[in-house]
């Protein structure tokens, strides 16, 4: 039987909590479109499965670890499509952190075949320390450039 939406996020967010990375991408279709426009220092698009495991890979070397507490989710009039609201409560070695999370799934056949994430960034990176990093690289890529007068 195929699993629901619903089963394929709750065992996404199982193996994100349990930090079994490697077997994360077997979720998605070979030609899932992974969304994260709130990305910082820009917006991500991951395309395929391949992508997809790259990045669950390098987050597997990360020392953060994430724990999903606070699940809810929502179907919608689309029986492909769910809606999945929690928390991430996270270490970084002696460091803890609370970060909420929104995310819309398409799931097809029981394989996820898009999403588009929603996490807070900003805390992501103050847990990893990451800050000053990401607000010179937000600063160079987010530049406007100066407004010239009419006249």
């Amino acid at each position: 039987m195929t699993r629901t939406p619903t089963e394929v996020v709750h065992l996404l967010l199982d193996g994100i909590s349990d930090g079994r990375w490697a077997e994360l991408a077997d979720l998605y279709a070979p030609d899932a479109v992974v969304e994260i426009p709130l990305a910082a220092p820009q917006p991500t698009r991951l395309e395929g499965r391949d992508q997809v495991r790259r990045q669950f890979l390098a987050a597997a070397g990360s020392p953060m670890r994430l724990h999903a507490h606070n699940v809810v989710v929502h179907t919608t009039g689309d029986p492909e499509v769910v809606i999945a609201e929690f928390d991430y409560h996270g270490t970084v070695g002696d460091r803890t952190f609370c970060v909420a999370n929104i995310q819309r799934l398409r799931v097809r056949d029981g394989a996820i075949v898009a999403t588009r994430d929603y996490h807070d960034h900003l805390r992501l990176a103050a847990a990893m320390g990451h800050l000053p990093t990401l607000a010179a690289a937000m600063s160079a890529t987010t530049a406007v450039p100066p407004a010239t007068s009419a006249g």
